[in-house]
This record gives C-alpha cells, sequence and structure tokens, in this order.
C-alpha cells in the first residue's frame, strides 16, 4: 500500500506542479506582448519628440540668422510723413492712374526712367493727372509713386499706402520711382541720381527694406528700364552701394 503510493508519487512529473496551466500561459505571454509594444510605441513616440524639437531648433536658427533679411517688422504705411523736399501732389483719384487701392505691405522699390528725353518732373505729373478724362475702350493705366526731375526735384504723385499702375505684377507690392532723364540713352543728371540714392535710402528705413530689394522694372518683366543702368550693371551694383551706404 505504501509502495503504491510512492509509485504514484513517483509517476507524477514534478515539473508537472511548476508548470502553470495553458490558460495562464497564454495570458503571461500576452501581457509580455503588451509590454514589448509599450516599450516600441514610447521608443517610437521619444524619437518623433526628439525629431520635433530638432526641426523647431533648427526653424528657430534660421529666423534668427535671417532676421532682418527676410523677416521685416510691421510697418503702417498711413502713418509715414513725407518729408519736406518731397513735394506732394497727390493725383485725383480715378480709374487710370490713382485707384486708390490699398496696399497690405511693401517688399521692394522698383527703379523706372520715363522713356520721354527732356521732359520735367511736372510734365510727367501733369500727364498722370490728365489720364482721368480718358473715355472709351482705348485707355491707358499709368503712374508712379514719385517722379525724380532733371534738377533732382521730387514729386509725390501716390501715397505710400495706395497702388500705382508702373510695375506690372509688382504693382501691388512695390513702391514706384520715375526718374527723368536728358537723353534717349537714359542716363541720370547728377541732381537726379542724387535725389533718386537719397529718395530711396528713405523709403528703405521707414519700410525696413534693404538695398537688396530695390530692383529695376527691368528685373521685374526684362522691359528695358531704366535704360541706362540696365545696359550698365556696374552701375546698377554701384546704385545700390550708394543707397546702403546712405541708410542710416
Amino acid at each position: 500500500m505504501g509502495d503504491q503510493r510512492w509509485e504514484e508519487r513517483r509517476g507524477s512529473d514534478p515539473g508537472d506542479r511548476r508548470r502553470p496551466p495553458a490558460g495562464q500561459e497564454r495570458g503571461r505571454k500576452a501581457e509580455l506582448s503588451m509590454r514589448r509594444r509599450r516599450r516600441i510605441y514610447r521608443r517610437r513616440l521619444l524619437i518623433w519628440c526628439l525629431m520635433g524639437v530638432i526641426v523647431f531648433m533648427a526653424g528657430l536658427g534660421s529666423g534668427w540668422f535671417l532676421r532682418g533679411t527676410t523677416i521685416r517688422r510691421l510697418v503702417d504705411l498711413s502713418a509715414i510723413e513725407t518729408p519736406s523736399w518731397v513735394d506732394s501732389q497727390l493725383l485725383t483719384i480715378n480709374p487710370y492712374s490713382r485707384p486708390g487701392t490699398k496696399l497690405a505691405v511693401i517688399n521692394g522699390i522698383v527703379v523706372h526712367y520715363v522713356g520721354n528725353p527732356g521732359t520735367t518732373a511736372q510734365q510727367n505729373h501733369d500727364y498722370f493727372e490728365g489720364l482721368k478724362n480718358q473715355s472709351g475702350s482705348n485707355t491707358t493705366s499709368v503712374s508712379s509713386h514719385f517722379i525724380i526731375g532733371l534738377d533732382g526735384e521730387i514729386i509725390q504723385c501716390i501715397p505710400l499706402d495706395e497702388k500705382s499702375f508702373a510695375s506690372n505684377d509688382r504693382n501691388g507690392d512695390t513702391i514706384s520711382i520715375e526718374c527723368c532723364h536728358p537723353e534717349a540713352d537714359g542716363a541720370f543728371t547728377e541732381e537726379t541720381y542724387d535725389s533718386l540714392v537719397r529718395l530711396t535710402a528713405w523709403l528703405c528705413e521707414e519700410m525696413d527694406l534693404r538695398s537688396k530689394d530695390v530692383i529695376r522694372h527691368y528685373d521685374v518683366t526684362g522691359k528695358s528700364c531704366p535704360r541706362y543702368f540696365v545696359e550698365h550693371e556696374d552701375a546698377w551694383k554701384q546704385f545700390r552701394k550708394d543707397v546702403k551706404s546712405a541708410m542710416r
């Protein structure tokens, strides 16, 4: 009897007493699998967070590096006061030369030449003003914010917060300057050039622009305007340098 009980006990695998039931084993494996997935998820989340921090810091660094070049302060164009050395003769609001369309922001200054050798700033201003009397289907729309004369006089035709008709598809974000010239080659007199530098530098300062934001009509459309600065690239580069030097 005792031997039988011993044999029964011996016949029982000791490992059977340590091995959990099948259902418990599956539950344990499922728990381990869940823990593994959680670790993988946390690891991936950490990686994505680190990548986000890196991207943010890179953007912040780029913004700091570009500060003062592409990132500018917001300028209230209507609050800019015209200096005493500019003769303000604003055009009458009309569809052809001063539409009265407000500008939200200024991203550049466009330099032009009038294309009519020997004409004065006042004559060009009066031409713009006379466009309001047009009628019929054959009309012209043209104007400029400023005109600089042969003796260096400056006439303002359009407020700084309104659009002019001078620079094609850049009319909506630029200030235009027309310059008179004595000859067909488009070369400016010394007085015209000096006033152009002074006016452009002042506009850059008031609108938080840089000399590189000053462009030619040629740079917008490929038109030979202002002719002398198009045909003499070195003169154009020197003009930009002179504007930069004139800025405070």
